[in-house]
């Protein structure tokens, strides 16, 4: 899985690590900012495996005397946190909400545990294998920020000015984005899917196309998704579209009383994004908008919203017959 991560160079000194393969959970994109013998990481990826094999790059690119010591975490989910331990007495900075995510996410050992201890004759147990079960979350300690600020923080990396921007609540509650002016890059972490529907847990999708508006503001040439492949600011109009009209349709489902999964099998059945993979994802968004329509501020139950999912990818591999 690590030949297919490519580190690959944006503008001098920018580069985005990008594991290539489509319609895939975990394998988030990182970042490196380098420029006169220092270094900003963007983001770690879900594994130690992974990580070393980022790092391995990022040390090729750098440098091997520039030190790999300041991380910023465009979010808590832990496909851009658990390879922090790789970073011993690193500096980490996030924004103060992500910490109120850490809360909610699942643990290595509990997500160990959902992937090998779990009934894979049902839907959750067969789905977490599917799409988690190629990660060893074995010996994982999640590890926190080291500084974390509201609103906004700029600093330099060698002469390269660099402004992290809250965002959040948004994709999670507390969202963060890179940006390079100088570049003309941001770093969008999940408030950006490339070729895949997106899994929002904090939401609303008013609140994720904002943050989008927000990232064409700064003028970009270049956004590095949370996952797939670079995007232009076209292609961010696109992704801005589709969450406009998520958004409308979820109000209106919702107001034909549907239930959020009903709304999403409806849009799956009218096949109203065909271009999007990871279709029973739709849930997941979905429910999260469902709790803003409804008002709801209970706490997030995150792998029941990823169950919901499951349901939808079970019953859809079942219609297709033999490869199931």
């Amino acid at each position: 899985m690590t030949r297919t991560a490519v580190l690959t160079q944006i503008t001098p000194g920018v580069f985005a690590w990008q594991p290539r393969q489509a319609s895939a959970w975990g394998l988030a994109n990182c970042g490196l900012i380098t420029s006169r013998g220092q270094a900003l990481l963007v983001d770690t990826p879900y594994t130690p495996a992974l990580t070393d094999s980022f790092l391995d790059a990022a040390r090729a690119a750098a440098g091997p005397r520039v030190p790999l010591d300041r991380v910023a975490l465009t979010h808590a989910n832990g496909d851009h946190t658990w390879g922090l331990q790789q970073l011993p007495g690193a500096e980490v900075l996030a924004t103060r909400a992500a910490l109120d995510h850490q809360c909610l996410e699942p643990t290595p050992q509990q997500l160990h545990a959902l992937v090998h201890d779990t009934d894979p004759g049902q839907p959750l147990g067969w789905y977490f294998r599917e799409h988690f079960g190629r990660f060893d979350f074995s010996g994982i300690t999640v590890v926190s920020p080291t500084d974390t600020f509201t609103g906004r923080r700029d600093l330099e990396v060698g002469g390269i000015p660099v402004e992290l921007h809250e965002v959040g609540p948004a994709h999670t509650v507390g969202d963060l984005i890179v940006h390079l002016p100088a570049q003309r890059v941001v770093f969008a972490g999940d408030i950006v899917f490339a070729d895949d529907h997106p899994s929002h847990w904090a939401g609303p999708l008013e609140r994720v196309s904002a943050a989008c508006e927000r990232i064409l503001a700064l003028g970009p040439q270049w956004i590095v998704p949370g996952h797939g492949p670079l995007m232009t600011p076209e292609e961010l109009r696109e992704y801005i579209a589709y969450l406009d009209d998520l958004a409308d349709q979820a109000y209106l489902l919702h107001g034909q009383g549907r239930s959020a999964v009903e709304a999403a099998q409806i849009l799956l059945k009218e096949d109203r994004y065909p271009r999007l993979g990871l279709p029973e994802r739709l849930a997941i968004t979905l429910s999260t908008e469902y709790r803003h329509l409804d008002g709801d501020s209970a706490t997030v139950d995150l792998v029941e919203l990823v169950e919901r999912a499951a349901r939808i990818a079970w019953d859809r591999a079942s219609l297709a017959g033999p490869a199931f």
